[in-house]
């Protein structure tokens, strides 16, 4: 269920076009000893249950036996909730660093604008660039997390110079929309089910090409003061939509590691779970700074 647009294409654990599926995750307490969903996978979904006579460089995956047993194989070289935690860490880490240099060494001038608008193009060409290839590439990822940085920290200094204290809270923020996603998910409230990604993705490409028109309207003086995109009520709106397109993107990336976990997907898959995870993080962060701004009332 790969999205064919780059910018909202999940970057799931899969083959082909083969996705690690919205079919039944382990539920709390897991399945039964022998009744593995995933051992005999009956769906054919399961790009890592491939028997020793498959092709690709998963045939002899050991997971085609029940993970779930008293005596389950622990294959060397898969993906473990500690490998996306240390590497989304590496990535969020490398993006901070970015900014904090951005924020340091460029002082707010047109200067500065300009390369945070170039960072911000090499950011997208490096994410682009990765969202086509079949296989994660950390260089890539690292980039595009270095880029970005750069130019949070630049927009982050401007909106501090004229609403002190935003991005602190706009972090805050994030961090706390974050949890809340987390948590909705884990509790089951929310369920990854394939109505509810296509439901999510209509909404969110809509949202997409709405913003663009918007901002053709903008750049035209057809439309005023930002238009949707204003610092009044109609903005704050706009911007509260935002981030619950970032929250529902944050799922399918909790959804895509668990599958990716169950499946026994490999260890290089947790860069894509990294790269995902930064880039929702990144479109919550941006639309909450706006909204701090927003509120604050000082423009």
């Amino acid at each position: 269920m790969r999205s064919s647009n780059p910018v909202f294409s999940r970057r799931g654990f899969s083959r082909d076009n083969g996705y690690a599926g919205f079919n039944a995750a382990p539920q709390a307490g897991g399945p039964a000893a022998g009744a593995n969903p995933y051992a005999q996978d009956p769906s054919g979904q399961n790009p890592y249950a491939a028997g020793p006579h498959a092709p690709g460089p998963y045939a002899t995956n050991p997971y085609v036996t029940d993970p779930y047993g008293p005596q389950a194989p622990t294959r060397a070289g898969a993906m473990t909730m500690d490998d996306v935690v240390s590497r989304t860490a590496l990535t969020l880490g490398t993006a901070a660093v970015g900014a904090a240099l951005a924020w340091v060494l460029l002082p707010i001038s047109s200067t500065s604008y300009g390369l945070a608008v170039g960072s911000a193009l090499v950011a997208f060409v490096l994410a682009m660039v990765q969202s086509f290839k079949r296989t994660p590439a950390p260089a890539l990822i690292l980039g595009y997390a270095f880029f970005e940085g750069i130019f949070l920290g630049v927009l982050s200094e401007m909106y501090n110079s004229q609403w002190s204290g935003a991005p602190f809270q706009a972090v805050l923020g994030t961090m706390a929309v974050s949890a809340a996603s987390l948590l909705a998910y884990k509790q089951r409230w929310i369920r990854v089910t394939a109505r509810y990604v296509r439901i999510g993705m209509t909404i969110a490409m809509a949202f997409l090409m709405v913003m663009v028109v918007n901002l053709l309207l903008v750049v035209f003086g057809i439309a005023g003061d930002g238009g949707l995109r204003d610092f009044g009520p109609l903005g704050a709106l706009v911007g509260v939509l935002a981030i619950l397109i970032g929250c529902f993107f944050l799922t399918l990336d909790f959804k895509q590691i668990e599958d990716g976990i169950a499946y026994g997907a490999p260890r290089q898959e947790s860069w894509l779970a990294a790269f995902g995870l930064t880039t929702s993080l990144v479109w919550i962060y941006l639309e909450m700074l706006r909204l701090v701004a927003i509120f604050s009332g000082n423009d």
